[in-house]
């Protein structure tokens, strides 16, 4: 079993720092042993649908920006957590993967950023439906562990989670304090 999660990197959620107990593995052989594991697309896709099914609260799955939302769409329910991979700073795919995964396939497990979550980018994975981070930037460590989110107070798109809506104007909405 080869771990592919970076050291210095730390588990946040909106509840703040926890210990995580997902491994990234490199193929199911890890599945053997005791824990949770989170598999490439393809070492997930290739597993007996009994597996899954049995294994779903030890199975989760992470998705490169490149790979297809659309391979597990019909798979979902076999799994408690897709991770999403931010592989550069300008590469928004996962950014839509994480809100389709909400919206529309109506995902309920978590979903976590991995890989180069940013300060500027928390606030709109927040947004999106992301619940886990696997931070290793340090500003945003040192932000995270003093308490500040960040984002704008006031923006303009809709997200997963309603919000109220800002002063004389219908479509400003205000960030949930």
């Amino acid at each position: 079993m080869t771990e592919s999660t970076t050291p210095g990197t730390r588990l946040w959620t909106p509840k703040g720092f926890r210990e995580d107990d997902w491994v990234h593995v490199e193929n199911a052989e890890a599945l053997a042993g005791n824990g949770r594991f989170i598999l490439p697309l393809q070492a997930f896709l290739v597993l007996d649908d009994d597996v899954r099914k049995s294994a779903k609260e030890r199975i989760g799955v992470l998705l490169q920006p490149g790979d297809e939302l659309d391979k597990i769409v019909g798979l979902l329910d076999q799994l408690s957590l897709v991770a999403l991979a931010f592989s550069a700073f300008n590469d928004g795919r996962s950014f839509s993967k994480g809100e389709l995964l909400r919206s529309r396939h109506n995902f309920k497990g978590a979903i976590r950023a991995t890989g180069q979550v940013l300060v500027d980018q928390l606030p709109h994975m927040l947004r999106l439906g992301f619940d886990e981070f696997e931070v290793s930037n340090p500003v945003l460590l040192k932000r995270l562990e003093e308490g500040r989110t960040g984002g704008l107070p006031v923006y303009y798109q809709p997200a997963v989670e309603p919000e109220a809506k800002g002063p004389k104007y219908s479509w400003r909405r205000k960030r949930p304090s």
